[in-house]
């Protein structure tokens, strides 16, 4: 069941096209733009969750095709951070993709933190009601990830689950590493994470910071997507949150994600 404090409902048809279109072109032009909301205005902002979902929606219109999830709030202190009580996800769109080894423009960021996590990538649908053992089924390989979050809001800590959720969950740029080999023989909840920035070790982490384990957070998005008409679909990628406390960047880091013997991601953000 969902754990935030604003539980949604099945989407409902009063919902206006209008207002959610409205609110859409608003987070579409600061994200493209660079400029920041300070909040979505009364006669577009969205109430509730399922207001939230449908301006999410209605923003992939413009971002174009999304390939996956990603999953926001994770851990207590990521959900303080925003200022919500449970977990939020958002569409990753292909055109924020990118390798490992990227140099990307900080410059170009609002939140300016990375985050090291595991992601998973989906080889069959998962339909409604499915137990954690049948999503589990579903998955194809295992992933190590950077995810470079974002928010078009300047105080996102502070305006509340529909519109982070409208905002796509603060999805950003995102970097899918290697596949983790015989994957389901290891206990992620206590697999060491580290985060490097210009060869020093900034923090630390585990699987145990994503819901307890990166498994039971992709369990909980294949029981939350159906709540707003929408499931997991072979081929896409969910990455689960961060497995540490996400390190700030800027211009000229050099970010490297260690997940010991598994293996690495890189990035790097331009001067």
């Amino acid at each position: 069941m969902p754990l935030n404090d604003e539980a949604p409902h099945p989407r409902s048809d009063t919902v206006e096209d209008t207002r959610a279109d409205a609110a859409a072109e608003l987070i579409w032009n600061a994200w493209t733009s660079g400029e920041r909301l300070d909040t979505l205005s009364d006669d577009v902002r969205p109430e509730d969750l399922d207001e939230g979902w449908a301006v999410q929606e209605r923003l992939g219109t413009r971002a174009g095709p999304g390939y996956g999830w990603k999953l926001a709030a994770t851990s207590a202190a990521g959900q303080a951070h925003i200022g919500i009580g449970g977990p939020l996800p958002g569409r990753l769109f292909e055109r924020f993709r990118r390798e490992s080894g990227a140099v990307l423009d900080a410059g170009a960021l609002h939140m300016k933190v990375v985050e090291a996590e595991f992601a998973f990538r989906m080889a069959r649908d998962v339909s409604a009601g499915a137990s954690r053992e049948e999503v589990l089924d579903a998955v194809a390989a295992l992933h190590l990830a950077v995810e470079v979050p974002d928010s078009r809001f300047l105080d996102f800590g502070h305006i509340g689950s529909a519109q982070l959720l409208a905002d796509a969950a603060c999805a950003g740029l995102f970097v899918l590493g290697p596949e983790v080999p015989d994957w389901r023989d290891l206990e992620l909840s206590t697999w060491g994470t580290t985060l490097w920035i210009n060869g020093e070790a900034v923090e630390k982490g585990s699987g145990a910071n994503v819901l307890g384990d990166p498994r039971t957070a992709l369990a909980w998005l294949a029981d939350d997507l159906p709540l707003f008409g929408a499931q997991l679909r072979a081929g896409e990628i969910v990455t689960t949150g961060t497995t540490t406390n996400p390190p700030p960047i800027g211009p000229g880091d050099e970010v490297r994600a260690d997940f010991g013997e598994l293996g690495e991601v890189t990035v790097s953000f331009r001067a």
